[in-house]
């Protein structure tokens, strides 16, 4: 792996020279009352207002972010309609929007939502579950952004942005602590190294927590994060047209103990749990995730009219971890998983925002990666026990444009068009051991079962048309047609001795109508969107039975489904102290047509994964100033989210009931905006509810489910200089 050295360099050096619902930032008027302050997206790879975007977008600002307590990426689930965020199994960020999306961890299983950090798109769901510190803003795109995203935006894009450095000195320390024994400081300091041409910026943070479970069975906590990240970037003003910045960014997440589900059922004749907090685990002491990247990002304005970019980025990524997916004291049915992943990606862009009708994105992709993964089952105890090497490469190239043509003062065309080529070449080995094996079992010593070396290659275009209609200055309707696709691949858990078993691509067409004002002299935001998908060939992981009645795994394409829904997202400024923020979102998916194991249509038995019917929030926030200048703002939100299906097997003993979150937060700044303090308190009443679960019923006989985090709390003082 060519990029490894350079990356694990850069992160050392790094870590050892260290040691609202949407953004909305309240503004004063020339009256002097209190309205809501543009918010510039790139949502389109270029620099917009929010409310001129034709496109179904929530931005979430650092302030916002800071307010709600927001820690990882995961808390932004319910401050976006129809988002279905949150932690996997295996250290994996599972997204979902407007119900695509896609729940496996392995690698061979690509995502159905793009997870970006500045730019740079993040190939393995591990390490995209980012913490939260030093950001800017967060921007989540719905539905599929096949044109200039392209790869693996299916469902939508998140899009992580951090802080560039500035040319004044400065910085800031945030201390945090809270319940769960929550030790959390970041620090960052920047300024200009050369006046007016070279600022950086560098940032460190130490995370740590207790884990939210107990393991009755050794008396530790279970799931506790201790994360060491940092960030240092450089902005070089080459000269008034050429801006080059270059980033390195590591993270070393190394905790105690991985997360152990809760049994939903009994297993193997020891009884369910009775509170998922209390869990059993003897193979859950390894969770090890290990991230670095580089960046080099180059801004050339080639005249009044032209811009070039060029983004350039290699990632590596290590995860090696022991999951407890028996939930018991005994060795039944463990899984081990080392893996290794590096990416390399280049990406030219032109952009070209005339002074006429025209305005036009466009640009070159190629994506490199290479992951190998061994995992296997550890179960000497009901003699189980197996080892796989998986040896996948992936190159992806794509050719795309975006261009606008104002047809009039009221009307504008959008027309969009993205070609696609990837190929994957992929290897896979699998020996079984005795149950009396030692471990890890060693790759060459076991009966060896399966070994393949296959490759192929998958092809798109995926267009987009679309117009826009400006009712007057503050508001706008807009309608699209587009494609998503997501290429197809190899099932990384096949077993088959003359082959892995493949897998056909993703195509989804998606038609949306919106809206999207700003109204009572700016003190109101109201967006709102209607959407229709069509979406082929959905690629499903499910876990079953074999003709003996052993364990199987499955990835497959199950076939057809339809998704229609609406969205509504709301800001207003109901007195110059009282702000409301509403979202409320509905969400009707269904399969038409799910082939299952044994080739019969089951469609009308199962329900689409991470798809709530309906969901929304409501959040109320009241500011005052005090007589010193410093100011205190208090809010409050109730979120409500829908029942919901967490595996492919629409299981009703893991499918989560409807259920209802209560945060609540307090923040001062002083007057100088040197000091600010939010309290903030999530999940207040303390509601149990399940985000993940595993289906064995089939084969093993169980069903375990993973539980989002109980009531939570804490501090968190700033200080700025």
């Amino acid at each position: 792996m060519h990029h490894r050295k350079l990356l694990t360099s850069a992160s050392t050096i790094l870590l050892a020279g260290l040691s609202s619902q949407a953004a909305l930032v309240q503004a004063q008027s020339s009256e002097g009352t209190r309205v809501l302050e543009e918010v510039a997206v790139t949502a389109r790879r270029t620099t917009e207002n929010l409310q001129d975007v034709p496109v179904a977008v929530t931005a979430i600002g650092a302030n916002t972010l800071a307010q709600n307590g927001v820690l990882d990426i995961g808390d932004i689930q319910n401050l976006v309609p129809n988002l279905v965020l949150h932690e996997g199994d295996a250290a994996n960020a599972v997204a979902y929007i407007r119900g695509v999306g896609q729940i496996d961890s392995l690698a061979f299983a690509d995502p159905g939502v793009g997870i970006y950090l500045d730019d740079v798109y993040l190939g393995r769901a591990q390490g995209a579950f980012l913490d939260v510190f030093d950001v800017e803003r967060i921007e989540v795109l719905r539905g599929p952004q096949g044109t200039l995203y392209g790869r693996n935006t299916i469902g939508g894009a998140i899009k992580y942005v951090t802080r560039r450095p500035s040319e004044e000195f400065g910085g800031e320390v945030i201390a945090r602590v809270g319940n769960y024994s929550r030790q959390d400081i970041t620090a960052s300091v920047e300024g200009a190294l050369v006046e007016d041409t070279l600022m950086a910026k560098a940032t460190i943070a130490r995370l740590e927590r207790d884990g939210f479970s107990d393991n009755t069975a050794t008396g530790e906590d279970d799931g506790d994060r201790e994360t060491l990240a940092g960030r240092v970037s450089l902005l070089w003003r080459a000269s008034d047209s050429l801006d080059v910045h270059f980033s390195v960014d590591s993270t070393q997440a190394d905790p105690d103990f991985s997360r152990t589900p809760a049994r939903a059922t009994p297993v193997f004749g020891i009884p369910a749990s009775d509170d998922p907090f209390k869990i059993q685990a003897d193979f859950n002491d390894r969770s090890e995730l290990d991230t670095n990247g580089v960046a080099l990002t180059l801004d050339w304005a080639i005249n009044d009219v032209l811009q070039f970019k060029s983004i350039t980025s290699a990632r590596q990524m290590d995860y090696n971890a022991h999951l407890d997916l028996d939930a018991t004291e005994n060795a039944f049915f463990g899984v081990f998983v080392f893996q290794e992943q590096e990416q390399f990606s280049q990406e030219f862009q032109f952009n070209y925002q005339g002074s006429g009708r025209w305005n036009a994105v466009g640009g070159l992709y190629y994506f490199h990666e290479e992951d190998v993964t061994e995992s296997g089952i550890w179960g000497p105890a009901i003699a189980f026990v197996s080892n796989s090497e998986n040896d996948q490469t992936t190159d992806s190239y794509a050719l795309y444009g975006e261009a606008e043509y104002q047809l009039s003062d009221r009307w504008q065309l959008v027309a969009g068009l993205r070609y696609t080529y990837e190929t994957k070449d992929f290897k896979r080995i699998q020996e079984f051991f005795p149950a009396d094996a030692t471990f890890p079992p060693e790759l060459g010593t076991g009966f060896r079962v399966t070994e393949v070396d296959v490759d192929d290659n998958w092809s798109n275009v995926t267009p987009k048309l679309g117009a826009d209609y400006r009712i007057n200055d503050d508001a706008m309707l807009y309608g699209s047609v587009s494609k998503g696709f997501k290429s197809g691949g190899f099932d990384g858990r096949s077993n088959d001795e003359f082959g892995a078993t493949p897998y056909d691509e993703e195509t989804l067409w998606a038609y949306e109508l919106g809206y999207k004002a700003s109204l009572m002299d700016q003190r109101m935001q109201l967006n709102a969107a209607l959407f229709f998908n069509d979406y082929d060939d959905l690629q499903l992981s499910s876990f079953t039975a074999d003709e003996q009645g052993n364990f199987q795994a499955l990835f497959t394409n199950a076939g057809k489904a339809e998704v229609y829904g609406a969205e509504l997202e709301l800001s207003a400024i109901v007195t110059d102290a009282l702000t409301l923020d509403l979202t409320a979102a509905y969400l009707n998916a269904d399969y038409k047509e799910f082939i299952g194991p044994d080739g019969e249509d089951i469609s009308n038995e199962r329900e689409m994964v991470n798809s709530p019917e309906w969901t929304g929030r409501i959040a109320l926030r009241y500011d005052w100033p005090l007589a010193s200048g410093a100011r205190i703002s208090i809010g409050g939100d109730v979120n409500y989210r829908d029942q919901t299906f967490p595996t492919v097997s629409s299981s009703e003993i893991l499918a989560q009931d409807s259920y209802t979150l209560w945060n609540a937060n307090l923040q001062y700044v002083s007057a100088n905006e040197h000091w600010e303090a939010v309290v903030s308190g999530r999940n207040l009443g303390d509601e149990e509810y399940i985000t993940q679960g595993f289906d064995l019923s089939d084969s093993l006989g169980y069903q375990l489910a993973y539980y989002g985090q109980p009531r939570t709390g804490s501090v968190a003082v700033t200080y700025r200089f």
